[in-house]
């Protein structure tokens, strides 16, 4: 994925200026700033949910920015949002709602019976397995902690096969060991799935611990592009 030179404003005001940048699968990318810095219209932007000024986005050889609807739709449906309040039903087991997410890959006579087979529920299964929820299959979302529900979102992501997944500030309000949990599977996922994940945060410590690569957001510019690892207070001062 390379992107070059995007931009973004709203109402006159800019918000995003001159971001480029090229992600490959594998990578667990911190995307760390202050608040309003940007970080969420650049996922945002990312995942194409909303329109950008100018730019190119390159994905699989084509500028995505010029593609049609349905080149658009084709590649979306294989990127995942995870927004800091996850997108899943209260009301429906864990199972359930990491079956839905499953909804393009069954076959037509099942969408119209609303019905889902045995192996689906085992792969539902096994994605649970894979955030360390199995054991919560059964029960209601509504039930489950903060940190046990970021984690459905991110089987719903996986088990729709995912290609990249945007984060955004997933662990906020979360307890320590719920943020260590989280942080571990999206560096593990990123690297044994082989996919991209960015995932924004303020939390600097968690960026040096558990990322492969910070972006150090600020003005809506991207200040600093490193492998991770123990910022300088120099570095730190480019960001916040």
């Amino acid at each position: 994925m390379i992107v070059r030179n995007m931009s973004k404003s709203h109402e006159g005001k800019s918000i995003l200026s001159g971001i480029s940048f090229q992600a490959d699968p594998g990578e667990f990318i911190a995307l760390v700033g202050a608040s309003g810095s940007g970080k969420t219209t650049l996922l945002r932007c990312l995942t194409l949910k909303d329109s950008w000024d100018q730019g190119e986005f390159v994905y699989e050889g084509k500028d995505l920015l010029k593609a049609n609807l349905w080149e658009k739709f084709r590649v979306k449906s294989r990127w995942a949002f995870l927004e800091e309040n996850p997108n899943i039903n209260p009301n429906k087991t864990a199972v359930r709602n990491v079956l839905g997410a499953r909804w393009q890959h069954m076959p037509i006579w099942r969408k119209i019976t609303r019905r889902s087979s045995m192996d689906e529920h085992f792969l539902a299964s096994d994605f649970l397995e894979k955030v360390g929820l199995l054991d919560k299959g059964d029960a209601k979302v509504e039930k489950l902690s903060g940190g046990e529900k970021q984690r459905v979102a991110l089987a719903k992501a996986l088990v729709q096969e995912a290609k990249m997944i945007c984060a955004d500030d997933p662990v906020k309000g979360l307890d320590p060991q719920s943020v260590e949990r989280i942080m571990q599977d999206f560096r593990k996922i990123a690297e044994k799935e082989k996919i991209i994940v960015i995932c924004a945060m303020q939390q600097l410590e968690l960026a040096e611990r558990f990322a492969t690569r910070i972006w150090g957001l600020k003005d809506g510019k991207i200040m600093l592009d490193i492998p991770a690892r123990r910022l300088t207070l120099r570095e730190k001062n480019m960001i916040f």
